[in-house]
């Protein structure tokens, strides 16, 4: 009995914090989680994992087919800023490469270059709306890495983020911290074949 009664809290405390999320009361999965617990009357804490397969349902339960319509522009958004940075070896992560992305998401783009200032130059010579770009000091487990950011609004409105990484990083293998996997992404060719195949596709664990 005690069992299932931890069971069906961690049900309540990982779907409390997917709609803190889901709202944006809450950014990260850590701050969500915790006051998802305290609201609850709970020490209980729930993997990030299971908070995302909630906001996964949620997401399914409030926007519907929507969802489908907006992930499949999302990823057309993405292949043309990652035609422009062609050869710098551009990938597709985050909720949208996952397939889970919602009407708060933004397309992530990681590429690879030792001069920043050549993506920002590239993006702003084709008139897209560069709107900062910046160093960031980005903290994982016990690693800390320096990594440049630029922040996009494209012609569609959607908004995209791109992270300007050392080419000494490009084979560096990356767990992802909601799921536990490897971040594989989609290079321009896996990209173009999902949008022929299969444009709603999931790349997330079973």
């Amino acid at each position: 009995m005690r069992q299932k009664s931890s069971a069906s809290i961690r049900e309540k405390v990982a779907r409390e914090a997917a709609i803190l999320l889901y709202s944006s009361q809450e950014k990260e999965y850590k701050q969500a989680k915790q006051r998802a617990a305290s609201t609850l009357g709970t020490r209980i804490l729930t993997s990030n994992r299971e908070i995302a397969e909630e906001l996964d349902k949620i997401v399914d339960e409030i926007e519907g087919p929507v969802r489908r319509e907006m992930l499949v522009q999302l990823r057309k958004d993405a292949l043309s800023v990652m035609i422009l940075l062609r050869d710098l070896n551009p990938r597709l992560i985050g909720s949208v490469w996952r397939g889970t992305a919602h009407k708060n998401s933004d397309i992530d783009i990681e590429t690879f270059s030792e001069d920043p200032q050549i993506v920002v130059e590239r993006l702003r010579k084709k008139d897209l709306d560069v709107r900062r770009a910046e160093w960031q000091a980005i903290t994982k487990g016990e690693k800390s890495e320096t990594v440049f950011h630029i922040y996009l609004i494209l012609p569609s409105g959607n908004q995209a983020e791109l992270i300007v990484r050392s080419l000494e990083r490009m084979n560096e293998s990356q767990k992802c911290e909601i799921y536990g996997d490897i971040i594989k992404g989609l290079n321009i060719y896996q990209l173009r074949r999902v949008l022929i195949e299969n444009p709603i596709q999931k790349y997330t664990p079973l």
